[in-house]
């Protein structure tokens, strides 16, 4: 049976002496004397049922179950921070925590947001770039964009995107000018996680048949944005994330059909939050950006 913790006492001296590995550290961080965080560390353990810091001689090592914990606090207590600090200065209306996946943060939302800053110079804008889910309803983010399965008539659609065929221009033989669909065969070609994209592309352009190299996967559309930048091959991406480099020159895009493909970006809005205006001008400020990066669409 699981034992209830009845008393926080002991997670701030354990947050800062995981942070430090050192009980004597966080002693001088937190003006306590280095038993006395031991000590809090101690009856911390015996309340949770399990070891947090294994006591060397010299030194002190998280757990397993010691770093899950002092990772899960860390960001609690950051999300606390940021709560508090905001409701000290009254200025929830300036803060803007936006969170979204590390390709779009990357490569789409952090080349532009100079943008937004211009127009809203008085917003402190906070991104958080990560693929996994946030909590939307713990205060820590305000809003959200996410990748989907497009579902037909969703008042937060932000955007359906299309994969595209792009190159570094440094792949073109002299004389050459473009890549066509003809010249794939000679190049290795970058696919995430699977070749059913390239092949469903390559069916829509009636181009299946050919020795091709499918020789490289990724897990992630920036990474591979990146790869093709670098001339590793012609890589099969999100239009989104490619198109700050397609429209600055350092890839071209294959000309040729683009293949079905049901998937989009989605605004997500903490609950509560909906009518502030920060987040009216930057919903406002997104569908511009989005649709002038479909300009570049054929």
């Amino acid at each position: 049976m699981t034992k209830p913790l009845r008393s926080l006492s002991g997670l701030l001296d354990f947050d800062c002496a995981a942070r430090w590995g050192s009980f004597k550290l966080a002693a001088q961080e937190l003006h306590k004397t280095p038993a006395a965080i031991s000590l809090q560390v101690k009856q911390l353990e015996e309340a949770l049922g399990f070891e947090l810091f294994v006591r060397h001689p010299r030194h002190i090592s998280l757990t397993e179950k010691g770093q899950e914990l002092a990772a899960t606090l860390r960001s609690t207590l950051t999300e606390l921070h940021t709560k508090v600090a905001a409701l000290q200065t009254g200025d929830e209306e300036k803060i803007l925590r936006i969170s979204t996946t590390h390709s779009l943060a990357i490569k789409w939302l952090v080349p532009r947001i100079a943008r937004f800053t211009k127009l809203y110079p008085e917003l402190d804008i906070r991104i958080d770039s990560s693929d996994q889910l946030v909590n939307m309803d713990d205060g820590g983010t305000d809003i959200a964009l996410r990748t989907y399965d497009v579902d037909p008539g969703d008042p937060n659609l932000l955007f359906v995107d299309r994969l595209v065929a792009v190159y570094s221009p440094s792949l073109l033989a002299p004389g050459e000018t473009e890549i066509t669909l003809a010249d794939l065969h000679r190049y290795p070609l970058l696919h995430e996680f699977t070749t059913d994209t390239w092949i469903a592309l390559l069916r829509q352009n009636n181009a299946l048949k050919g020795n091709y190299n499918f020789s490289r996967a990724y897990t992630n559309f920036a990474v591979m944005v990146q790869s093709a930048i670098a001339g590793q091959g012609i890589a099969l991406v999100s239009h989104a994330i490619a198109s700050a480099d397609l429209q600055s020159g350092v890839l071209k895009m294959v000309c040729c059909e683009s293949a079905p493909y049901q998937r989009g970006y989605r605004i997500i809005i903490s609950r509560g939050k909906q009518g502030m205006q920060k987040i009216a001008h930057f919903c406002d400020w997104l569908r511009t950006e989005v649709a002038e990066m479909q300009k570049g669409l054929p």
